[in-house]
């Protein structure tokens, strides 16, 4: 059975109320994790302070934000060695920012480089408290040898995947699975009935657009996501637009005809879209749990890309085909992200990628890949189907085989 992550906060470690918890989110999800963990810990102990690096969602649920995640969002090695005078600059702040603090936790969630460094730092200085490590960094993925790190720096770690159980019993290390949060996000999700009057869409079908949340994914991805558009004179082009990035980084792109930028509603977005093309993340499987048919993308610098072809250990970057175990969704990376793969991804041509992602529906709903339990809530989350709406009449899976506009499409 799942343990739920409050546990080991407030019964595992410690005993006493009032606790001083510092937390370290280093990118979007973290923060909207981080949050969420923020608000159970609250239930238990309303007396219990924050202080973090994070973003908005944590600091709406109280504490000090120290630095925001916008800070540290450097995307691949060659844009970290552009910026590690930075990178170190902020690791010694929050270094004595922690000490000044002196929490009774430090919990870290996901961002490896930065919050195994921090982890390494605690045990060194011999730091009078606990270190819990909430959303494993993808150890499994590449360079597998930090788990015998983790293992020496983090008192706890507790894990969104079952498999990673499994991948740290092999380096002798007991971690605790606690549950994946976004069935928590999903099953609490309720959709917005006039979200197309809302923001003005029309009835004809919607693509939606996740480019991501740092900004050089946004400037190096999202062009290209746009450039079949005119390929599809029928669909409607939404960008799921996200706050921490200034809109005029979207603003070359809202102009466009058929495209439209919104901001911070992307789970209504997905309720109501036919198709969506992901960029790698997060965000793949929220996608596939709201059903809806990806082309997952991704590209980075060459230089990152190449050492990450030395160093990367698994078949797949995007979550749900890592889950599923095959490939459920088209995968374009780097050279092969270009207009016309796209263009075929979208169309559905790939051989039997219709009966994968059948086979990947029926794992999400029975919840055994990705782990049903969110963690946070009282309780394990009831043994029954995702609460997806249906949103319309159009049957999602049809979008891929057919586009409107595109009868005649070669490729």
């Amino acid at each position: 059975m799942p343990t739920n992550i409050v546990y080991f906060c407030s019964q595992r470690f410690f005993y006493h109320p009032d606790m001083k918890y510092y937390l370290i989110a280093g990118e979007r999800s973290g923060d909207m994790h981080g949050a969420n963990l923020m608000k159970a810990l609250l239930q238990k102990d309303p007396q219990a302070e924050f202080r973090f690096f994070g973003g908005e969602a944590m600091l709406a649920i109280g504490g000090i934000l120290v630095r925001h995640y916008r800070d540290l969002a450097f995307m691949g090695i060659w844009e970290v060695l552009q910026n590690l005078k930075t990178i170190r600059r902020f690791l010694r702040e929050c270094q004595q920012d922690i000490q000044d603090y002196r929490p009774d936790a430090l919990i870290l969630i996901d961002y490896g480089g930065f919050n195994l460094r921090m982890a390494h730092f605690v045990k060194a200085r011999q730091l009078p408290f606990k270190v819990i490590y909430y959303i494993s960094p993808k150890v499994w993925a590449w360079n597998t040898g930090r788990a015998h790190r983790i293992r020496q720096v983090v008192d706890k770690m507790l894990v969104i995947f079952p498999f990673e159980v499994d991948f740290y019993q092999k380096f002798d290390y007991q971690v605790d699975f606690v549950g994946n949060p976004l069935w928590d996000a999903i099953r609490d999700f309720c959709p917005h009935l006039l979200f197309r009057e809302k923001h003005q869409l029309d009835s004809r079908p919607i693509v939606a657009l996740l480019p991501g949340s740092r900004r050089q994914e946004v400037r190096k991805i999202l062009r290209r996501m746009l450039s079949i558009r005119e390929d599809f004179p029928d669909v409607q082009w939404v960008v799921a637009g996200v706050s921490n990035l200034p809109p005029e980084e979207y603003a070359p792109y809202a102009s466009l005809p058929g495209v439209k930028v919104i901001f911070e509603d992307t789970y209504n977005l997905l309720a109501q879209a036919e198709a969506a093309v992901v960029t790698s993340g997060t965000a793949t499987l929220e996608t596939a749990l709201f059903r809806v048919p990806q082309v997952v993308v991704y590209q980075t610098s060459w230089l990152t890309y190449g050492i990450a072809k030395l160093l990367v250990k698994v078949k797949y970057i995007s979550l749900v085909n890592l889950v599923a175990g095959k490939e459920v969704v088209q995968e374009l990376i780097q050279g092969g992200f270009h207009p016309q793969a796209l263009k075929k991804g979208l169309t559905g041509r790939s051989p039997g990628r219709g009966q994968a992602f059948s086979d990947f529906a029926r794992l999400h709903t029975t919840g055994r890949a990705i782990g049903r339990n969110g963690g946070f809530h009282q309780g394990r989350f009831p043994d029954t189907k995702l609460p997806i709406r249906k949103c319309g009449s159009m049957n999602r899976f049809h979008f891929f085989g057919h586009i409107p506009g595109q009868d005649n499409a070669g490729g």
